[in-house]
């Protein structure tokens, strides 16, 4: 067979109701990981009774592992070796999910309960991102039997429990199961598409550092008729502490925290990329943030300081009283070279310089990033495969302006990534009524397949290595 066969292969897994029966299997099993408990057995059978059978079937060893971390969810690798003198390649993916937010849902609509209406998928998961790997694997299958049974190059799948509750034990895993895992390219999909109808290809994210302002002022609250103008108020502190941090118009204040300089290329790669315009997009800003920037700059090539909640008192229903505590929960997200690991040093420095001495600085959540120059060589060949599979040429960013565990991958195992998200903008993913969008699975199916088959062909300019047993 062909590497148009291969595509219509792919294509098949859709039209025929195979991939609508087996992400309905999978986004039944309700593996939420967020809501800081101890995993439950839901997300252990989402790989033994799930992932283990589906892997096995496309030839692969599958071992299921206990976390590194105590009472964190397990991981699984499946390695397919067909000859130590080819190279590897590894792929990823995550099967826990968000919260399901049942009842908010439009249209009755049950979380845990594929619905297809029309073009859109619906169900948790569905994007972010039991959608995206089910479809890797459906493609990965097309091109197995377009070629006979055989890939032309040694594939490992690892799949984690724990992405959504920021990926506990997933660097530790890594660095003990670095043999197991070795391989050439990083080949994986998450994350959202730049625009819907066209394909992205990304190479690495943004950091995110979420940490907590906290002034405690007093144990309870004050009568502000009696004691209003003597009594500081820590709503009003801290608002001052953050406009000292974060102006008026988004733009970061704290020096030692914006961006570090960006390689002219980068900048170029950015420049013409679109962001928003989709009909369920919210409209951009035009005066926020780095203004200096084009938007898909000011995402992907400058760090932001957001405020994600903040509270004093009761804003449900307000008493006249001082409060006695005021917080405010925010997050640093960045580029590569931010000096990130210092960020309650510097902050704490930041507060102590403008008379904030009292307000705590607590980190609750840190992931590094990562960024690969988009003139790479596997940028191109990827580039190449993708607009033979669709006619389109991939936005190429050299970095998500979200975040993902990209370092474990960049970092610690030394891999060039390739990200080909099948998600859109607008796909509501860690909200009620997440879905995909029946074209771009369909485009995204043709596009791995390509990239799949194309890996398999000889003469390809990458080093050797296999997965070890």
């Amino acid at each position: 067979m062909t590497r148009d066969d291969a595509l219509a292969l792919a294509e098949r897994y859709l039209d025929d109701g195979r991939c609508r029966q087996d992400l309905a299997r999978r986004v039944a099993l309700a593996t939420e990981s967020d809501a800081g408990q101890p995993p439950d057995g839901r997300l252990r059978d989402y790989l033994h009774d799930e992932m283990r059978p589906a892997l096995e079937a496309l030839g692969f060893e599958v071992r299921l592992h206990d976390n590194p971390v105590a009472g964190a969810p397990p991981l699984l690798t499946a390695c397919r070796i067909e000859s130590a003198a080819l190279p590897t390649v590894l792929c990823y993916g995550h099967g826990d999910v968000v919260s399901g937010q049942a009842g908010r849902w439009g249209g009755g609509r049950d979380p845990w309960r594929l619905e297809v209406d029309g073009a859109h998928w619906y169900g948790r998961g569905t994007a972010d991102n039991k959608g995206q790997h089910t479809l890797n694997l459906g493609a990965l299958a097309a091109v197995l039997e377009a070629r006979g049974g055989r890939l032309g190059f040694n594939l490992t799948w690892l799949i984690e429990m724990g992405e959504e509750a920021a990926s506990p034990g997933l660097r530790a895993f890594c660095e003990r199961e670095r043999e197991r895992l070795r391989a050439d390219l990083f080949l994986s999909s998450d994350g959202p598409r730049v625009q819907a109808e066209r394909p992205t290809l990304f190479l690495g994210s943004r950091g995110a550092v979420n940490f907590t302002l906290r002034l405690r002022c007093r144990e309870r609250g004050c009568h502000s008729g009696n004691w209003g103008g003597v009594l500081r108020n820590p709503a009003t502190v801290l608002a001052a502490a953050i406009a000292s941090m974060v102006d008026a118009r988004g733009r970061l204040l704290v020096e030692a925290l914006r961006a570090p300089a960006v390689p002219p290329a980068v900048l170029a790669a950015l420049a013409e990329v679109p962001i928003g315009g989709g009909p369920a997009d919210p409209v951009i800003d035009p005066g926020w943030g780095e203004t200096a920037l084009a938007p898909a700059q000011r995402l992907m090539a400058a760090n932001t300081l957001e405020v994600l909640a903040l509270g004093a008192g009761t804003p449900q229903r307000p008493v006249n009283a001082i409060p006695p505590e005021a917080v405010a929960h925010c997050q640093l997200r960045f580029i590569a070279g931010t000096p990130w690991q210092d960020l309650a040093g510097i902050v704490r420095r930041h507060l102590d310089a403008r008379g904030f001495e009292d307000i705590a600085v607590e980190i609750t959540l840190a992931g590094a990033a990562t960024r690969m120059m988009p003139d790479a060589p596997w940028v191109a060949w990827a580039g190449a495969s993708i607009r033979r599979s669709t006619g389109q040429a991939p936005h190429v960013l050299p970095n998500l302006a979200g975040s993902l565990p990209n370092d474990v991958f960049a970092d610690t195992l030394g891999l060039p990534t390739l990200w080909v998200p099948h998600s859109h903008p607008s796909c509501n993913q860690h909200a009620p009524d997440e879905h995909l969008l029946e074209p771009a699975m369909r485009q995204g199916l043709r596009l791995m397949a390509g990239l799949l088959w194309d890996l398999g062909e000889s003469g390809l300019p990458m080093p050797r290595a296999a997965c070890a047993a």
